[in-house]
């Protein structure tokens, strides 16, 4: 069997999974460590659309999943996200969906 030398991995550029997606799509942004202040979800056509509030943060982070999930009340989270807006009773209102959270 021929020898392999072991790579140097200090010399090769690991880049994680957001900064990939980050790279990939120039409108997504990243939040680390922030406190959830509020947590709400309800059922919509099968799906629970979960909305948060940050504390510091006057608009609302939305994501959808098929099960219900525990609360994230108080707990820290990492957020990636793009902005839109939606139509509520003539008023445009800006929001933030959510494409990747994690507890830190």
């Amino acid at each position: 069997m021929p020898f392999r030398p072991i790579p140097d991995r200090s010399k090769a550029s690991v880049t994680s999974s957001v900064d990939k997606l980050l790279k990939k799509n120039r409108q997504l942004n990243q939040l680390d460590m922030q406190k959830v202040s509020s947590h709400v979800q309800r059922e919509e056509d099968g799906w629970f659309l979960n909305t948060l509030m940050l504390e510091g943060y006057d608009v609302p982070f939305r994501y959808r999943r098929k099960k219900a999930y525990r609360s994230l009340q108080g707990a820290r989270v990492n957020l990636t996200y793009y902005p839109t807006s939606e139509s509520v009773a003539g008023m445009e209102i800006e929001m933030m969906k959510v494409v990747r959270i994690r507890r830190s």
